[in-house]
């Protein structure tokens, strides 16, 4: 291979670090701040005019989408790009025409700029690659339910392959947002309501993906998910320690133990200051302080924001430099606030230095990808553009994941099913396949703007499921009402195939879509958590019949269940478990799989949702029960899950009582299947700090285990546990690990939790930073004899 030798950067031979400072050093300030932007040529997103069956508060696809780029990709891109957006996501199209595409808008952006540097290509991926007939998997918070970061990342990994064969470069993907209010919409986007269980299945997702070649994208940096009143975008009243104690760990997790490649920028403020313009989050803590050497893209049109929607900013120019001193790099999904940096550097009031911090990060993340190699080709990188992106591994590891996501809240009655001739199945979300998938998944994200086109993947309802599982049971069906709406007039239907039957299966919960079209994704809040529409009333009239019912609920968020819940002969909880799903519900109906999900987030009791999650202090948990009139107990609680079989989790050792504030502990314990099945326990150790120097949460999941064993058999458990993980930020805002007494406490779930043990931490308070330890290292040593 020659080197072109006008050229240096080219050459792959030298360090990427210094291809892209002499690269920086070619460029003019024009070509520069071109590499801070991108163009989506394919949005057609505010045109769009979708199906208005069973929409509720819709808001107009106009508005929501009516910030976006108006040049040509040609003009966009005549000093370079710096990035291509949703070039296989936003229509449907074949593979073939996908990588045709690709190439297409590529040469565009290749000869018709001086330098010819490409762009990077992104594309969402949050329950598979986002498009058109790629493997829907489960959403991210059946992933939390799973408690199995090793299948997280067999997942993302194939993802990333899958990516990266058709030449995209970077997944805006995982969600590490920290579910705080279940109304907020993109709880289904989540992996729960505990920062340790989402930084462990969100850093195996990092992995995963990048070792296919692509940059995961950590977001949404930060406190998103804490809006009040569970508000899409709405602000966010959190102090800073509980920002730093519970929010940001597992961002910094992530890159810590991963090494994220990039990071996405917030919609939401903080206390009044937007994410996009807080230099404090985005230089001083996750450069300064966590070293992070990423990129930072912004959120979609969250540059403009800061001008049009929280208005700390004149205009879109004005928005834009306030972005970019705070540390974003790179402004998606098109640039606009970014547009104006030029005359902002000519006029004095913008440094030049920022725009080549900002670049120089861009181009330094070109060169690791290869982009700037002298062989890079846009036909080269992409291959002969053959891949199957629904191909039977990919189904198989979507299967394996919603078989392992299904959470059985109560057998009850009748579960598993067996002896029956005639079932009644009833519902919205029992022959409706979109149920089963989450809003960013193509089928609910951008086909219902192409309905002629079909959900592009084959996909079987729940009620093809049982009907196939349960082989030679009369299996008849009836609607009974909408996900959403107010409709009641197939009630009787549905009542009385119920009573014609020896048992009813009741299909309700969610359909995903975007702001108002769906109950569940973005920009689909909940007022409260009750069902949606009427199925709670149909739920009523089914229970009613006094014929056994089976509830199944197919959800992005956890609805309160607390009327239901004793008069049903069975309850089931599935979290979006995507286009495998089916048949994982119905093999845990049937008993062919032993449930083994564990609840992410818990299941309230009443429609108010106390006492949300269960991160909660004294005065918020059940101890500060008679000080207030409000339930504080949860329906169930978060890590719960039932089995087919039996476990008991016992024997808890402590390797010392005590340990220095730099030192570690070893806590075991014996879980052993007392069942006649096999099946998987997931073992959960929590911490309580007894006395501190603030009111913090009275239990942490400190540490977990996924345990698969035989009927009979046994196997110890044993958690490393450093000091560093009881650490905590003290009233100086400062992270310190503190001497005192800790209780430690093993079980199967927040609120089942038989082995405890109290141990002491002496010395001195020892104040941590980034490089304290962040993981609790699990051994399981398995005994056949279960003796």
């Amino acid at each position: 291979m020659s080197i072109d030798t006008e050229r240096p950067w080219r050459d792959p031979a030298r360090p990427a670090a210094e291809r892209a400072e002499l690269l920086l050093a070619a460029m003019t300030l024009e070509e520069k701040i071109a590499q801070l932007g991108s163009r989506w040529a394919g949005n057609d997103m505010a045109d769009a005019e979708l199906p208005e069956d069973e929409t509720i508060n819709v808001a107009p696809m106009e508005d929501v989408f009516s910030v976006g780029g108006s040049l040509s990709l040609e003009d966009a891109s005549r000093e370079g790009l710096g990035h291509l957006t949703r070039v296989w996501g936003s229509y449907p199209q074949t593979v073939e025409q996908g990588v045709a595409e690709v190439i297409r808008q590529h040469e565009v952006v290749l000869k018709g700029s001086r330098l010819g540097v490409p762009a990077i290509v992104h594309e969402e991926c949050l329950t598979g690659f986002t498009t058109y007939g790629a493997t829907v998997y489960p959403a991210s918070i059946a992933w939390g339910a799973t408690f199995d970061p090793e299948l997280i990342e067999r997942m993302a990994a194939a993802i990333g392959r899958d990516m990266a064969a058709v030449g995209v470069h970077q997944g805006l993907s995982p969600v590490l947002d920290v579910v705080r209010d279940y109304r907020w919409g993109r709880v289904e986007e989540t992996m729960g309501e505990d920062p340790y269980l989402v930084a462990m299945l969100g850093s195996a997702y990092v992995r995963g993906l990048q070792s296919g070649g692509v940059i995961a994208t950590l977001k949404h940096f930060a406190g998103y998910s804490a809006s009040r009143a569970g508000r899409n975008h709405g602000p966010v009243s959190m102090g800073r320690r509980e920002l730093l104690d519970i929010i940001l760990p597992t961002f910094e997790t992530a890159i810590a133990t991963a090494g994220a490649g990039s990071v996405m920028s917030s919609y939401s403020d903080l206390d009044g200051l937007p994410a996009s313009a807080d230099p404090w989050l985005f230089t001083d803590v996750l450069r300064g302080e966590w070293g992070f050497e990423g990129t930072v893209v912004s959120d979609y049109w969250a540059v403009p924001f800061l001008a049009s929607m929280h208005r700390v900013a004149a205009d879109d120019s004005d928005a834009g430099a306030l972005a970019l001193t705070a540390g974003t790099d790179v402004e998606l999904p098109d640039t606009i606030g970014y547009a104006g940096l030029l005359d902002k550097v000519k006029a004095g009031e913008l440094s030049e230095d920022l725009i080549d911090r900002a670049a120089r990060r861009v181009l330094l993340q070109k060169a690791d990808l290869g982009l700037l190699d002298e062989d890079w080709t846009p036909e080269r990188s992409i291959g002969n553009g053959s891949i199957d992106l629904d191909s039977e591994g990919n189904r198989s590891i979507a299967a394996e994941l919603a078989e392992k996501s299904v959470v059985l809240l109560e057998a009850g009655s009748v579960l598993p099913l067996t002896d029956l001739t005639k079932v009644a199945v009833v519902g919205p979300c029992a022959d409706d396949p979109r149920t089963l998938m989450g809003c960013y998944a193509f089928p609910n994200h951008v086909l219902p703007r192409y309905p002629e086109r079909g959900l592009g993947i084959e996909i079987a309802s729940p009620l093809d499921a049982l009907r196939n599982e349960l082989a030679g049971v009369e299996v008849s069906y009836a609607k009974g009402c909408g996900v959403m709406g107010d409709d009641r007039s197939g009630f009787e239907e549905a009542v009385a195939l119920a009573q014609d039957s020896e048992l009813c299966v009741a299909f309700v919960g969610d359909l995903s879509g975007l702001f108002g079209h769906g109950t569940s994704g973005e920009g689909c809040d909940a007022e409260d958590l009750r069902l949606p529409g009427v199925q709670g009333d149909l739920l009523d009239a089914l229970l009613d019949t006094g014929k056994p019912v089976v509830v199944v609920v197919i959800s992005g968020r956890p609805y309160a269940l607390g009327l239901f819940a004793d008069r049903a002969a069975g309850l089931v909880q599935a979290f979006i478990p995507g286009q495998e799903g089916a048949a994982a519900i119905a093999g845990v109906l049937s008993g062919r799989i032993v449930p083994s999900g564990k609840l992410p987030v818990q299941i309230p009791r009443h429609v108010g949702g106390q006492p949300g999650t269960y991160l909660q202090p004294a005065l918020g948990s059940v101890e500060s029960a008679g000080i207030s009139g409000l339930e504080t107990r949860p329906l169930y609680p978060f890590g719960y899950g039932a089995s087919y079989t039996d476990f008991t989790v016992a024997d808890l050792r402590l390797s010392v009582p005590e340990i220095g504030s730099n030192g570690e502990f070893t806590a075991t314990v014996r879980v052993t299947n007392t069942g006649d099945r096999g099946g998987d326990e997931v073992v959960q150790l929590y911490l309580r700090d007894v006395v501190a120097r603030v009111a913090r949460p009275l239990k942490l999941l400190t540490g977990f285990a996924r345990v698969s064993l035989a009927p009979g058999q046994a196997a110890d458990v044993t958690f490393r546990v450093h000091a560093d993980r009881t650490a905590y930020t003290d009233p100086g805002l400062q992270r310190i690990v503190e001497p005192g007494d800790l209780e430690v406490m093993v079980g199967t779930s927040s609120l089942d939790l038989p082995c405890r043990a109290m141990l002491r931490i002496t010395g001195d308070v020892r104040v941590v930073g980034h490089d304290r330890v962040l993981t609790t290292p699990v051994t399981i040593s398995e005994d056949p004899g279960g003796g």
